[in-house]
């Protein structure tokens, strides 16, 4: 049996954790544990290793060396039964355009083996605000719709484990403030645990408890967003944010002449 060896209260651990592609190291020996519960954000310029280290954590590729235990089984030997209790939602994934709402988030839930799903549907859509789309083809909606339903599909199976890609880019500013309260309260009734990635520092510091801020694939900054700040001497996490993407720019172009 894969038994735990670490505090009840952690959900995931990662220990030296590396992912390279050919010659080319994405992620380099990155450990981190998170309590359950917890929000913590996932921040880092582009090609920082953000989507190799969520790819990592769901299991859709594996490292190159290093372990990931989530609810304290090892991913790679457990990963049917734990992403069983884990679910994803990003702005930029797309569902089968010919198919009805109720008839994409129908499958998803015969897969994740909801019970009642036309309730739990239904539910979720009154919860996101877009009842009224139920019966419209996914092709027929806008972005910020589509948007909204991605985040009912990640509720169907009532997560422990929430990953969240910029789960708000697509939505006009009203409507993400209120998606931004109704995950808050989601959180708050349910200790979910999410890891959220978002270029909206603003969001970042209104939705987490905790910021870890990759480089070149490794972690470089840990800790709430007002520590995080403050370490760095600059007015706003989005100063630190600009910081480090012109530092790794600066070393990219090093690198390339």
């Amino acid at each position: 049996m894969d038994e735990p060896t670490h505090t009840p209260r952690e959900i995931v651990r990662v220990d030296s954790l590396s992912k390279s592609f050919a010659a080319h190291a994405v992620v380099r020996d990155i450990s981190l544990s998170v309590p359950r519960g917890q929000i913590l954000g996932l921040l880092g310029p582009n090609g920082a290793g953000k989507s190799t280290f969520l790819h990592l954590l769901l299991g859709l590729t594996r490292p190159s060396s290093g372990s990931i235990r989530i609810f304290g089984q090892d991913l790679h030997k457990s990963r049917r039964s734990i992403l069983s209790r884990v679910n994803f939602s990003s702005a930029y994934t797309s569902l089968p355009t010919n198919l009805s709402v109720w008839e994409n988030l129908n499958i998803f839930a015969k897969l994740y083996g909801v019970p009642h799903p036309q309730k739990r549907v239904r539910e979720l859509l009154e919860l996101f605000e877009i009842p009224h789309a139920l019966h419209s083809l996914t092709g027929a909606l806008s972005s910020g719709q589509l948007t909204r339903v991605n985040l009912c599909k990640a509720f169907l199976n009532e997560p422990e484990i929430l990953f969240l890609d910029e789960p708000t880019a697509s939505l006009d500013p009203d409507i993400a403030s209120r998606v931004r309260r109704t995950l808050l309260r989601i959180h708050g009734e349910r200790g979910i645990t999410m890891i959220y990635t978002s270029h909206d520092m603003q969001e970042v510091q209104r939705m987490c408890q905790r910021v870890i801020i990759l480089s070149q694939g490794r972690i470089i900054r840990d800790g709430s967003p007002r520590e995080i700040v403050d370490k760095g001497g600059a007015a706003s996490l989005e100063d630190i944010f600009i910081s480090i993407a012109h530092a790794d720019q600066n070393e990219t172009k090093k690198e390339s002449s």
